[in-house]
């Protein structure tokens, strides 16, 4: 059985980063998703089944913050490597909180953000892999 690459997707509202983070990640070997917003991934994102989401915080509409409450809502717990221009560290701790793999701040350096993605999906594929321990009685 052959592995597939994995399929990233990429949700920036910016056209020149989202397709500099497409070229980027298709270059290290991954097959990727492009989406302009937030609220377009969302219409996507169970049809497409992505390993990862590489996710910009401040965008019209539905911001990065609505996609990952709405990730929650559904019940898909993807991998995610929040990318942002506008960071704090009121945005980095909610990111984190609600579920953000890696955080980093554009412009991104290419080489974390592949690390990035690498790191949220193998540990992503460990947690699916570990046993279930059943609650103790």
């Amino acid at each position: 059985m052959i592995d597939r690459a994995p399929l990233v997707a990429v949700v920036d509202d910016e056209d020149d980063v989202r397709q500099a983070l497409r070229r980027l990640l298709r270059s290290a070997g991954f097959e990727v998703l492009a989406y302009g917003s937030g609220s377009e991934f969302l219409r996507h994102v169970a049809g497409s089944s992505p390993d990862c989401v590489v996710l910009d915080l401040w965008m019209p509409g539905a911001s990065g913050f609505d996609v990952q409450r709405a990730l929650i809502d559904m019940k898909l717990p993807l991998p995610t490597v929040v990318v942002t221009g506008n960071e704090s560290q009121e945005s980095r701790r909610e990111a984190l909180e609600n579920g953000a793999d890696a955080y980093l701040c554009k412009p991104v350096d290419g080489d974390a953000l592949v690390d990035a993605v690498m790191a949220a999906i193998s540990r992503r594929r460990s947690l699916e892999r570990a046993p279930r321990i059943p609650p103790a009685l």
